[in-house]
């Protein structure tokens, strides 16, 4: 909604005027455009009247008689660069919106740059925008994606890091959920654990809201954003959490769609890229290889395919495109059957009493054609997605892994033991190996002695894994235990339903033979055990001692006693550090359990279990 009053020159855009739009260009930079792409395509900028859209730094023409709308970032050698084209006179008019808020000093640099060009009267409107983060779902958001290594969970986990550098650190994540919740209209009541980095990100975020509170004349929490939002009847909590509560869950395999799609595939801004085999087909001797074709699919919020089953274990999904398909078809051989009847000459008398029915069969046939065509593309698009992630689940039998994690996480029995698992030459990839023994180093309530470690450390270097997370989480894992006693994940497994029985018969596309037919029983991940905890207000040894933070209070009294003792209705959780789809999910199935709740997820960034590894590995 903020985005679309931007494009309308920050006026709200009239429902149902008729006219056209004015139309315009928009310019912005890869902050900008990481924001807008996932929630508007090309045909909705189209429809707001932007017939351009360029980035900042590329060469631009001049556009003498267009209004410009900007969306970037306050920083050097962006404002240059705008200067640069107030001077060029490059466009009719100029709308400065700044994702961020920009300081006294730059905003005389426009300024300057504006009287020098004499252009002081085509610089229409300057805004703060305050939408520094990436909406990818209705219920989640990222903070950034360029320079996401400055917050990342290594950046902020660094043995050699200076404390400036982690108030720089601190204060990005600040300045972005600032904006989060200028956005939202909305003061939070915040809870946070104690001795983290979550905890300074709460102090300094309780410190930001409350001095803009107390600046009345400039607050942003009053007068017409406020109570806009859908949450002005009751104040949402804020639960910041430390990504090393739980470093299980990012390592962790999964089994449904969203998860899975993130986990194997290209997957980034809601976007997926795939490599499409070209067939297997042999090449003349000497021939170059066929390249490969690269095809990205969008799967955003208009996709009701995706958005009904992006939580649903993959076996469901593929029977759900496998359906899809099916009554697709149907409907199309309809469409052919009345052009078939069409053809008739009109002689006799049954036929053109047909002809009557069937031209208004026709014309709805045909009316609901753009209809069929979209369902068709999406049809297309989750096939190939879902072949190309259940090409890995088969080669890297991932559904054993998701159960024996699974098993390891509940402190169930394993029917197989880890070292068979690690050694075994078909399942799985060395990385596969690696996540699956970190995940029960991290889970095991006793580390295992140095004796079964070496064993383990053998087997893991024959199957060609790289060690360098290990050290790392050793030393995680003796840091946390002084700390704070083991995460529990619940105790309930997943039971298989035996294979795949309907989806076996020879019409489906996905050959799922030897694939677990695995069902998942909601059980709470450390981060919604917690939401739950706070939301609910039970009392819980974990988060008996979170601190509570209330912006509002004249004085900031320091206490983990909160005030109001009512259940929350909404709630945002935020992981410092990083979060994962998996987390995501797990909260979206527990809310779905209450009535008229809702829970936003945030994250500092999104990393699936490869970059996560990576990231712990370089520590």
């Amino acid at each position: 909604v903020a985005l679309k009053r931007m494009l309308n020159f920050n006026v709200p855009p009239v429902k149902n005027s008729t006219g056209e739009p004015v139309w315009k260009i928009l310019i912005y930079d890869r902050f900008g455009q990481d924001i807008i792409s996932p929630l508007l395509s090309v045909k909705e900028l189209r429809d707001m009247g932007i017939t351009l859209h360029l980035l900042l730094h590329s060469d631009r023409d001049a556009i003498p008689d267009v209004p410009a709308v900007y969306f970037v970032m306050p920083t050097e050698e962006n404002i240059d660069r705008m200067c640069q084209d107030l001077r060029n006179q490059l466009y009719e008019s100029y709308y400065l919106n700044f994702i961020s808020a920009i300081s006294r000093s730059k905003l005389e640099d426009i300024a300057n740059a504006a009287i020098g060009a004499n252009a002081v009267t085509q610089v229409a409107k300057v805004f703060d925008q305050y939408l520094n983060f990436i909406t990818l779902e209705d219920d989640m958001f990222v903070l950034c994606n360029q320079n996401k290594e400055l917050v990342s969970y290594r950046a902020i986990n660094r043995p050699d890091i200076t404390d400036t550098e982690m108030e720089t650190i601190m204060d990005t994540i600040v300045d972005s959920l600032f904006c989060f919740f200028v956005t939202l209209g909305a003061i939070p009541i915040i809870r946070c654990s104690r001795g983290t980095a979550a905890e300074m990100v709460a102090v300094k975020l309780d410190k930001k809201l409350r001095e803009n509170l107390r600046d009345a004349r400039n607050s942003l929490f009053t007068g017409d954003t406020l109570g806009a939002g859908q949450f002005s009847f009751q104040r949402p909590l804020l639960v910041l959490v430390d990504r090393n509560i739980d470093l299980a869950t990012p390592l962790h395999h999964t089994w449904t769609y969203q998860a899975l799609v993130h986990d194997v595939l290209d997957f980034h801004l809601n976007r997926v890229n795939l490599e499409e085999s070209t067939g297997t087909e042999s090449s003349p001797a000497g021939a170059r290889p066929k390249k490969k074709n690269k095809k990205s699919y969008d799967l955003t919020a208009s996709d009701k395919f995706w958005q009904k089953h992006k939580g649903s274990p993959f076996p469901e999904v593929a029977e759900s495109v496998q359906q899809e398909l099916e009554s697709y078809r149907a409907q199309e051989d309809e469409v052919k059957r009345l052009k078939s009847i069409m053809g008739i000459e009109g002689e006799d008398e049954g036929a053109i009493s047909m002809l009557s029915d069937n031209t208004a069969k026709l014309t709805s046939a045909v009316s609901s054609l753009p209809e069929l065509l979209e369902k068709k593309r999406l049809i297309d698009l989750h096939t190939n997605v879902a072949t190309a992630v259940l090409e890995h689940i088969k080669s890297r039998k991932l559904d054993v892994y998701f159960e024996y994690e699974e098993k390891i996480m509940t402190k169930s029995t394993l029917d197989k033991s880890l070292l068979d698992m690690i050694s075994d030459p078909d399942a799985g990839t060395p990385e596969d190996k690696m996540r699956l023994f970190l995940i029960y180093y991290i889970s095991s309530a006793q580390a295992p002695s140095e004796i079964d470690l070496e064993q383990y450390k053998k087997a893991l270097m024959d199957a060609g894994c790289n060690l360098a997370p290990l050290s790392y989480i050793k030393q995680w894992k003796a840091f946390t235990k002084m700390a704070s006693a083991p995460t529990n994940y619940g105790n309930t497994t997943p039971k298989p339903l035996g294979l795949f029985s309907r989806v076996m018969n020879t019409g489906s596309q996905f050959v799922m033979e030897g694939v677990k037919n695995l069902v998942l029983k909601q059980q709470n991940l450390p981060v919604t055990r917690i939401l739950d905890n706070l939301m609910e207000m039970k009392s819980n040894p974990e988060t008996d001692d979170y601190r509570y933070f209330d912006p509002k209070m004249l004085r900031g009294s320091d206490s983990s006693v909160p005030r109001n003792k009512n259940p929350f209705q909404e709630a945002i959780v935020f992981v410092v550090g990083g979060g994962n789809y998996i987390e995501y999910q797990n909260l979206i199935d527990y809310i779905k359990g209450k009535q008229g709740k809702h829970v936003l997820y945030g994250c500092s960034e999104l990393f699936n279990a490869t970059q996560f590894i990576k990231q712990v590995g370089n520590l």
